[in-house]
């Protein structure tokens, strides 16, 4: 399909118009954009939001690769968030898929590929400073650079200064996971992911005009961005060229079923997308498609997210041949990866709020398991249940919100781990409730409310993954002599973790332990039946 590049955005049009000069001395020349940021002397940092790194996913680029931004005149403003990707939530219902609904939304603009970016102190090309892209979660449907108050400024300061931070947006739900075979012929698969690699391709061309050193990169994500950290770790078989990163961070890392693109499921799911958005009648249903009004689309997008089982998430990356060549599991069981240092974290109770007390109630393991994984067949899901009967937990909602927790964030985080081997360290963060996402009010405090509000646990805690940031160790901590963490040794020494939580007497508990034996047990179950889940 011939592509062209669409006219200047709105966004970017008022940017000019509300350009004032400023005394700060803060620009950046791009090549194709120069954009003014704001210094905080104060924090001693400086800001650029709204900095564009793609052209307009819009017209004749709705459902294709990104391209580069456009070239503009002039000095832009960069004080202020971009506006959001179209925006999703997960499913609701209580079997999946269930009967099809439409929920009213207002239209939201595909103009959204933006990243913001924070230096500490005032910008010099020279300093070469250690990078860290963070990649916001929101199970690839939701989510934004301001998602949970995400403040780049905080990981500068969680860096004790010296680093720059770029948070970036990629598209979302329908706009950017619509799999299926005419969309790998027509368009391209898992745009999301593409958007993210083409932002890291930035960062290789750009971060030195802000004063960080491109060789030294780390990725990082929290769920579905860490999920996307592990589709980088992965990409290209594991071999992306030339490097993009040399460190990568997950923070409850997301791994739902990864079908490949042409799977039943998958092909469903674009059929699905015709009908709703009334293009199955017309001769060429894709040309439709891409022509459908943006608030349409998102209409469509909305509805089918809803329309499925309670906590999961419909549009998700597949295996789409090129850029995911094989299933995660299998790319990282061949041990090449991209990166040579991992960090990851998880929480005690991934899967709590994403089960539903009221719809689990009325339902048997088996049944659980079977609409979590639609794939497996009565062998898979009588192994499954055998696996969480008799473990001592109490009710069908805690056993379902292990299964949820276990199969599709803590037991993928163990498997990459050991992809590190050697070269990885895990922690575990179980300050109650130890809920999926309680641990992002520490990497992003300001205007947070932390569970446990000490300032050695923080940080402790958040240091560790500026440490890597910084030196590639967790034990390099910024924040030194705040931190009390002790020596954190690597994951292979004995399947060893860093334990993050706090006393009854509100002291915090920092030390390392062993891996629950009964856990990685589980876990090797659920990679013996990866081929079914498919993870």
């Amino acid at each position: 399909m011939r592509v062209t590049k669409p006219p200047i955005s709105a966004f970017l049009l008022a940017s000019i118009l509300n350009y004032v000069a400023a005394d700060s001395p803060q620009t950046v020349d791009l090549g194709y954009a120069t954009y003014q940021g704001t210094f905080n002397s104060t924090s001693n940092i400086t800001s650029f939001l709204g900095v564009r790194y793609a052209s307009p996913p819009s017209g004749t680029l709705r459902f294709q690769a990104p391209v580069a931004a456009p070239t503009v005149t002039g000095t832009l403003l960069a004080n202020a968030q971009p506006p959001e990707c179209p925006q999703a939530g997960m499913g609701d219902e209580p079997t999946s898929p269930s009967s099809s609904r439409l929920v009213k939304r207002a239209t939201d603009i595909e103009d959204c590929l933006f990243l913001n970016v924070f230096v500490s102190g005032e910008v010099s090309p020279g300093l070469k400073l250690p990078v860290v892209v963070w990649i916001h979660g929101g199970g690839y449907v939701s989510g934004s650079t301001t998602q949970a108050g995400s403040d780049g400024g905080d990981l500068v300061q969680d860096a004790g200064g010296g680093v720059v931070a770029v948070l970036i947006q990629y598209r979302l739900g329908i706009f950017g996971f619509l799999p299926g075979s005419e969309m790998k012929e027509h368009g391209v698969l898992n745009a999301g992911l593409l958007d993210q690699e083409f932002a890291l391709k930035w960062v290789q061309e750009h971060v030195s005009t802000f004063g960080g050193d491109p060789t030294k990169v780390t990725i990082w994500g929290q769920s579905a961005g860490a999920g996307s950290v592990i589709q980088h770790v992965i990409a290209h078989g594991g071999n992306t060229q030339p490097p993009l990163f040399r460190a990568a961070m997950t923070s409850s890392s997301f791994l739902p079923s990864q079908y490949k693109f042409n799977d039943p499921i998958p092909e469903q799911l674009y059929s699905d997308a015709i009908e709703q958005t009334g293009c199955s009648n017309t001769t060429d249903a894709f040309a439709c498609l891409m022509s459908v009004d943006a608030g349409i689309l998102e209409t469509v997008n909305v509805a089918i997210c809803l329309n499925n089982f309670f906590g999961t998430f419909t549009f998700v990356p597949v295996v789409d041949g090129s850029f995911i060549v094989e299933s995660p599991t299998e790319t990282i069981a061949r041990g090449r990866l991209n990166g040579d240092v991992l960090l990851s974290v998880t929480n005690t109770f991934e899967g709590r709020i994403f089960v539903s007390s009221e719809i689990v109630s009325n339902m048997t393991v088996s049944d659980y398991i079977s609409q979590l994984f639609p794939t497996f067949g009565k062998t898979q899901i009588e192994a499954a249940a055998r696996e969480y009967t008799g473990i001592g937990l109490d009710t069908i909602f805690d056993q379902a919100v292990a299964i949820m927790g276990e199969s599709i964030f803590i037991c993928p985080t163990y498997t990459l781990l050991n992809g590190f081997r050697g070269h990885s360290f895990k922690g575990e963060f179980a300050v109650p409730p130890g809920n999926h996402g309680t641990d992002v009010s520490y990497y992003f405090p300001t205007g947070a409310v932390q569970p446990f509000p000490n300032a050695h646990f923080a940080a402790s805690f958040a240091g560790s993954f500026l440490g890597v940031v910084k030196s590639l160790s967790p034990n390099n901590n910024p924040l030194f002599p705040e931190s009390i963490t002790p020596a954190w040794p690597t994951f292979a020494a004995r399947d060893t973790e860093m334990l993050f939580n706090v006393t009854d007497a509100r002291e915090p508990d920092i030390r390392t332990f062993m891996t629950d034996k009964a856990l990685i047990e589980r876990c090797d179950f659920w990679k013996s039946v990866s081929a079914f889940t498919p993870q």
